[in-house]
């Protein structure tokens, strides 16, 4: 039976020419909608070909609007540029500070970057003093320009602070030979105003802003990535403009319309359909936000998660949106059953607006005049996302 299954599905043409055209990781030869932030950022790296230490710079934008996708095209054209000219060395190095167990505390950060140098370190044991000597002398042995690219750098400073920014950018002072670039990628477009001043001032000398694609924008991206991406006539024309409309919708996510595309693809392919249509998008759809939503309610703390499931039990309960006070008397319940301790309303208030932010919550002030304001809390989540969570909290928390 299973060999039947594989034997058809290699006979089979399918939908896809390319599949990893249809991927984050994918970098196209020319990136859509991005020609003003490129040149930005192309014009920041240019002295390092000079030998010059480039500015450091912010690059800011929400999710999926291609700040990671556009430095990765610079730094591939600044390294051809480079050796095409047998300029100054360059070497570029990327690091996603939210990959857990490879740069989510300082230590690994540091031990990350002795990695890309050869050097390989222990998991833990050493002082981060020890590791941050190391790094300065091995980058310091030979005259080249260092280009540090930090992804989502803000998910690393919430969690240890910025003292290891500071020491980063002060690094230059110290170096003989070789020079160091910063350049720090981030989702949050107010990260800068919690910096400590001096940090700011070494690290803040450029910003580059990546606003939302709108759906014309999105529907182009689609159009160049499907073209290369799927087999000649497998695509309803309706596709493309339904995955960019939903993305639009949400912040103008071009990451978000292309795992569309790909995943209608993926359920027609697997359904055995030749044609890839509506019906698949709003299918994908489905899956893709239970898989986004399941597995940020897994790596959330248990508090936040204790803090969600009282939501979800009062909004049950009393079928209506909640106020804090509502979720504060459910919270404190489930935290004595299961031995947990108690935070303060205030900090369970950030733990609400944390939740909100990832969109499985929706908050909404409300003003009661001279009374003072409160915050009205519902669900962003239904069906059979909201089934997943709830079996999720349940096994953490009991009924």
């Amino acid at each position: 039976m299973v060999d039947d299954l594989f034997s058809s599905y290699l006979e089979s043409p399918g939908v896809f020419r390319d599949k990893n055209v249809l991927t984050s990781n994918f970098i196209p030869k020319k990136i859509t909608h991005r020609e003003e932030q490129i040149k930005q950022l192309a014009s920041v790296v240019a002295p390092a070909l000079r030998g010059y230490r480039p500015n450091n710079v912010f690059v800011f934008g929400t999710v999926g609007t291609g700040k990671t996708i556009t430095a990765h095209f610079v730094m591939k054209e600044l390294l051809e540029a480079a050796r095409k000219n047998k300029t100054a060395k360059i070497k570029t190095i990327y690091i996603n500070c939210k990959m857990k167990k490879v740069a989510d505390t300082e230590y690994r950060l540091f031990a990350q970057l002795l990695k890309e140098f050869g050097c390989n370190v222990p998991d833990t044991g050493l002082p981060t003093d020890v590791l941050y000597r190391k790094f300065f002398n091995i980058i310091d042995q030979e005259e080249q320009i260092i280009i540090l690219v930090l992804d989502e750098i803000d998910a690393l400073v919430n969690k240890v602070g910025d003292e290891f920014l500071y020491n980063l950018t002060r690094v230059n002072t110290d170096l003989k030979k070789a020079k160091l670039m910063i350049i720090g990628i981030t989702n949050d477009l107010s990260f800068s105003d919690a910096l400590d001043a001096r940090v700011k001032s070494s690290l803040g000398e450029e910003e580059i802003i990546f606003p939302p694609y709108n759906a014309m924008q999105l529907r182009d991206i689609l159009l160049e990535r499907a073209t290369m991406g799927f087999n000649d006539g497998v695509l309803e024309e309706a596709v493309i403009n339904k995955c960019a409309a939903i993305a639009a919708q949400e912040h103008g996510d071009a990451r978000r319309a292309i795992d569309l595309l790909r995943v209608a693809g993926e359920i027609a392919e697997r359904n055995n359909e030749t044609k890839i249509t509506e019906k698949h998008v709003d299918m994908a759809e489905q899956v893709i936000d239970m898989d986004r939503v399941t597995e940020a309610v897994k790596s959330q703390p248990k508090q936040s998660q204790a803090v969600l499931y009282a939501i979800i039990k009062s909004v049950e309960e009393k079928d209506h949106s909640l106020l804090t006070g509502d979720v504060y008397d459910a919270y404190k319940e489930i935290c004595d059953v299961n031995g947990l301790k108690v935070l303060t309303q205030r900090r369970v208030g950030d733990l609400i607006a944390e939740l909100d932010m990832l969109g499985i919550i929706h908050t909404k002030v409300i003003s009661h005049g001279r009374y003072g304001r409160s915050r009205e809390i519902s669900l962003a989540i239904g069906g059979n996302v909201l089934n997943n969570v709830k079996k999720i909290l349940i096994d953490r928390f009991g009924e």
